[in-house]
């Protein structure tokens, strides 16, 4: 998963837990640390020799949380699959792009589509899965499929292409005038 701390995100992987000795990546980075959670939110953390101790509060939203320490607050994000499929939908549903690419790292379960296809706004191109979670990519206007770069089964990386698609241009104003 994703953690955004400020203007900085990282890729954190849980490897390990047994009891309080905790194994976690920290973009790519293993570490070993011993961890304390307790009832009422202060979290004590050993590390190296080191103790850093922390009060962490969960916001309504339950993926953000805003992290005491000494004279520092900061807001921590927690940005998982879901999040951040949502936020290139959102930014999809913006103005649809001739490029149609992965939101994050993940596999192409099924494509809907081949070459020539013409889609509507709201059709399926993609299924996606994603940490265990299957999402439909979807286009959000009229447009045709141009040329397909994946196949059912590939594995690919955040941000590949996955389909070209020429978005078909409607003159707004011209429709209004009638």
């Amino acid at each position: 998963m994703e953690v955004q701390i400020k203007d900085r995100v990282a890729e954190v992987e849980l490897l390990e837990k047994n009891e309080n000795s905790v194994r976690l990546s920290l973009d790519g980075k293993p570490y070993e640390v011993d961890m304390v959670m307790t009832d009422n939110g202060v979290c004590s953390i050993l590390y190296n020799g080191r103790s850093y101790n922390m009060e962490v509060v969960r916001e309504k939203n339950g993926k953000t949380y805003k992290v005491n320490r000494r004279f520092e607050s900061y807001e921590v994000e927690i940005i998982d699959a879901q999040a951040r499929y949502l936020r290139a939908r959102k930014k999809d549903d913006v103005r649809q792009e001739n490029d149609l690419t992965a939101p994050m790292p993940g596999k192409v379960v099924q494509l809907m589509v081949e070459v020539g296809t013409e889609l509507k706004g709201g059709d399926t191109v993609v299924v996606f899965e994603a940490m265990k979670m299957q999402s439909s990519l979807k286009v959000t206007a009229d447009c045709v499929v141009r040329e397909i770069f994946v196949q059912e089964g590939d594995s690919v990386a955040s941000g590949q292409l996955l389909v070209r698609l020429d978005v078909v241009e409607t003159n707004k104003e011209e429709n209004d005038e009638k």
